[in-house]
């Protein structure tokens, strides 16, 4: 399983780097605007710093709805660095923009998927990722875990090549169970990953082990 983290954080992209397990990073207008970067340059610039901290993919979302404009933004933003990747809502139009970006080889996020349907819509396509919010849903009354587990028999069924990024993780569960079901990458913050480093009987063994080597010197 691949770990994204799903931020515009920059001192968090690092940290999240330096840990070693990083993958690539997903973030969005909304988690742009919520560390301050507004502005078409400013957002531009913004990814710049991000691909030049991590090594994998980095989504870039497209603002625009219609066709033209999709194409438009997107292409421009695959050209600012090789490890961008353009993410486009799932929408008829977008679904056009993803078949024409995969016809130019231009890797795609197909975001906002809630159904089936619109992820095998968007693997028909060509998306390099679909981006199921498994949260969202939970957060309706819905069970986002078997829509992931849902898309992968899907995608199995017929040998889709488009990677499942489950997204809008909220916590450290939430990263086992996809890993269990088999997404093939999980986007989240910085704590959902780090919890996954806890346990009360780690901290304890380590304590007991340093307080005995103590007693020996």
């Amino acid at each position: 399983m691949k770990f994204f983290i799903d931020t515009a954080n920059l001192e968090q992209i690092k940290e999240a780097q330096d840990l070693g397990v990083l993958d690539g990073v997903t973030t969005n207008p909304s988690l742009m605007a919520k560390e301050g970067i507004t502005g078409h340059q400013n957002i531009i610039d913004h990814y710049v710093k991000i691909c030049k901290i991590v090594d994998g993919d980095v989504s870039a979302e497209v603002i625009s709805t219609d066709f033209k404009g999709m194409i438009k933004e997107g292409e421009a933003l695959s050209k600012l660095h090789p490890q961008i990747v353009v993410k486009i809502p799932m929408i008829l139009e977008g679904v056009k923009a993803i078949k024409y970006f995969s016809n130019k080889s231009i890797k795609t996020n197909c975001t906002l998927v809630f159904s089936v349907g619109q992820a095998l819509i968007a693997a028909k396509a060509g998306a390099t990722y679909v981006s199921p919010f498994i949260g969202r849903l939970d957060d309706v009354s819905t069970d986002g875990l078997n829509l992931i587990s849902e898309i992968v028999t899907v995608y199995e069924n017929y040998g889709f090549k488009t990677q499942i990024l489950a997204a809008s993780i909220r916590h450290t569960m939430h990263i086992i169970d996809c890993a269990k079901i088999g997404a093939d990458v999980m986007t989240g913050p910085l704590s959902s990953i780090k919890g996954l480093l806890k346990h009360p009987l780690t901290d304890i063994g380590l304590e007991k082990f340093l307080a005995d080597f103590k007693k020996g010197n």
